[in-house]
């Protein structure tokens, strides 16, 4: 535990913000999980339409940076191709 009142202050913030960007992920994470599982079961409606939540969700992470825009793009960019795959199965 620390002892000056800075690095008390410093561990009540950390834990703010780490409980914020804990949030944040698993919004985005558990969206990529639903296209994944969408795209298995072949529903194309359904995959399309958790696609479009997926990318608001990496772009608020990314604006709020809890992920960097490039990573955030990268994700985007993997799932959508995996979209376009089951439009043309």
């Amino acid at each position: 535990m620390p002892i000056k009142k800075s690095a008390k202050k410093y561990m009540r913030v950390t834990a703010r913000k780490t409980e914020k960007n804990r949030k944040i992920k698993g919004q985005f994470r558990s969206a990529i999980k639903a296209v994944r599982e969408t795209a298995a079961k072949g529903d194309q409606v359904k995959t399309k339409e958790a696609f479009k939540r997926v990318q608001i969700a990496l772009d608020k992470a990314a604006q709020k940076k809890v992920i960097h825009k490039n990573t955030a793009a990268r994700m985007k960019s993997r799932l959508n191709k995996l979209v376009k795959n089951i439009a043309k199965k």
